[in-house]
């Protein structure tokens, strides 16, 4: 055997979702071969990847039918996120993917979705942020039972930074860190949009994949300073099955949509989709209606990227500050394949769309 000839064989694997070989992706790294022993790197573009074990078996079977049937071949697994970005600024974190969580109305659980996420990314060995950017009904603190910390500071090259709250593997940034619990936030528009800009520019963010936004409900003058500030890689809109939830949904997404914003949509989430007694995991009673959100996503010709059922242990584990994706039962589950269905679609997005770039509104 040759490294030749092991190339040309994994030249003959695409990425199922990329539509492109291997190799050309240069995506098979350090090929090495002792006798009929042969092994290398498969980086993929995310941790969280649903289709490694395919991308996997397909690199073994073609060595087996091209190369050498007896051949004993080793693959280390390992990812290197894809960015949506070329070129980021002086003034914005080193992030290599922004994505806009919104909804077009409350209380369709747009918060608990972003925060587990970001936690199920996290996980899957990604590194992950979320910026709280519902500054007048910031949730993330007590998803993540943070609510009484206090954000820090540092100083470096003459300017003070504010630094994130970090838990479960995930950075936090939250007007809820800097103003007393049970207070308001009595902001108009741009006073609340500095606090954005503010989070943006004057946080000490590490270096992460993705960066999670949850933004409030509706369209407002705080989604527009976040299009007009950041590079958006794209937004998911979350929404329950119900006709009022889907119609304001819809506006949401048209807002992305819009030719002046033009921001991708990766997909929608359909939350609260049916119930589950705990005790009986198995059924399933569509109490609010069943497939809004499907339809939503085929009226929009945007991807689904999953359903979240309504399940008591999720409102037990955000009012604990434990995000229902750490347990191991159907909601850990759900928000598992949930990651892995938006890393996918991050992927595709980076691989075929052009670069982000923040956009002028007027």
């Amino acid at each position: 055997m040759t490294t030749e000839q092991i190339l040309k064989a994994l030249s003959t694997v695409d990425d199922p979702d990329i539509k492109k070989d291997l190799v050309s992706l240069n995506m098979i790294k350090d090929v090495t071969i002792e006798g009929n022993k042969v092994a290398f790197t498969l980086e993929l573009t995310t941790p969280a990847c649903p289709m490694k074990n395919v991308i996997k078996n397909n690199c073994i079977e073609a060595i087996h039918n091209l190369v050498d049937a007896q051949a004993e071949v080793d693959i280390n697994i390992t990812a290197n996120v894809t960015s949506s970005l070329t070129n980021l600024g002086p003034n914005l974190p080193k992030v290599k993917n922004f994505i806009a969580v919104a909804s077009g109305k409350g209380g369709v659980g747009k918060s608990t979705v972003t925060s587990n996420l970001a936690v199920a990314l996290a996980q899957a060995g990604a590194k992950v942020g979320i910026l709280d950017a519902d500054i007048h009904g910031p949730s993330q603190p007590v998803m993540f039972g943070i609510e009484d910390q206090k954000i820090g500071m540092s100083e470096e090259d003459g300017k003070n930074w504010l630094l994130p709250v970090q838990r479960y593997g995930v950075e936090v940034m939250s007007i809820g860190f800097l103003t007393p619990p049970g207070s308001a936030v009595v902001w108009r528009g741009p006073m609340a949009s500095s606090a954005i800009r503010q989070f943006i520019g004057d946080c000490k963010w590490g270096e992460l994949d993705y960066m999670l936004i949850d933004l409030p409900p509706g369209t407002s003058d705080i989604h527009l300073t976040l299009v007009q500030s950041l590079p958006i890689t794209g937004a998911i809109i979350v929404t329950t099955p119900q006709k009022v939830a889907l119609a304001d949904a819809e506006k949401g997404l048209a807002m992305f949509k819009q030719e002046q914003i033009n921001v991708p949509v990766l997909g929608v989430v359909e939350n609260m989709a049916y119930f589950t007694p705990e005790e009986l995991p198995d059924n399933k009673y569509y109490i609010f209606g069943r497939d809004g959100g499907k339809r939503l996503s085929a009226m929009n010709d945007v991807p689904f990227l999953g359903e979240i059922p309504l399940v008591q242990g999720i409102r037990v584990c955000g009012d604990k500050g434990v995000p229902a994706v750490l347990k191991e039962d159907v909601t850990g589950e759900s928000f598992r394949e949930l990651a892995e269905q938006l890393a996918r679609q991050v992927a595709i997005r980076n691989s075929t769309q052009q670069a982000s770039k923040a956009v002028p509104v007027q």
